[in-house]
C-alpha cells in the first residue's frame, strides 16, 4: 500500500497532488448542494436569479472533475485544472459580495473575503508552485 501511494505521489508531483485535492473538495462541495439543496440559499440571490442551486452545484462538480482530471497532465498542460478550480469560488464569492453590497446578506462580505483569500488566492499561488524546487543552502554552507 505504501509503495502504491509513493508511486502515485511521484507520478502526480506537487502540482498534481494539489489538483487532486482541489478537485476532490470541489466535487464533495457540489454533491452536498446537489443531494440536499437549500431551498433558499442565503446570500446567493445573484446566482439563483439565473439558475437553481442544483445547477450551481453541478458547476462545482463539473469543475471539480476537470480539476481532478488535469492532475495527471504534465506541468505546463495542467493550467486548465487551476482555471477550473478558481471558477466556482470566484463566482460564489462574487455573489456573496453582491449580497453584502445590496444589503441582502451583510455577512456576505466576510464569506466573499474567505472565498477570495482561502480559495482564489490559494489556487492562484498553487498554480505558480514549481514542480520541483531546491531549498536555499544554509548560510554556513554558502561560505
Amino acid at each position: 500500500m505504501r509503495a502504491a501511494v509513493r508511486r502515485l505521489r511521484k507520478q502526480l508531483g506537487r502540482r498534481g497532488m494539489a489538483l487532486v485535492l482541489l478537485g476532490s473538495a470541489k466535487v464533495a462541495f457540489g454533491l452536498g448542494y446537489a443531494l440536499q439543496p437549500d431551498p433558499r440559499p442565503v446570500g446567493l440571490g445573484l446566482l439563483t436569479r439565473f439558475a437553481d442551486i442544483r445547477c450551481w452545484s453541478s458547476v462545482w462538480i463539473l469543475c471539480g472533475i476537470i480539476t481532478f482530471g488535469c492532475a495527471w497532465l504534465r506541468v505546463g498542460r495542467d493550467g486548465l485544472g487551476f482555471i477550473a478550480a478558481i471558477f466556482p469560488p470566484f463566482i460564489w464569492g462574487t455573489a456573496f459580495l453582491w449580497g453584502a453590497v445590496t444589503g441582502e446578506y451583510p455577512r456576505g462580505l466576510a464569506i466573499a473575503a474567505w472565498y477570495a483569500i482561502g480559495h482564489v488566492g490559494l489556487i492562484m499561488w498553487l498554480a505558480t508552485v514549481p514542480e520541483y524546487s531546491v531549498p536555499h543552502p544554509a548560510r554556513r554552507a554558502r561560505r
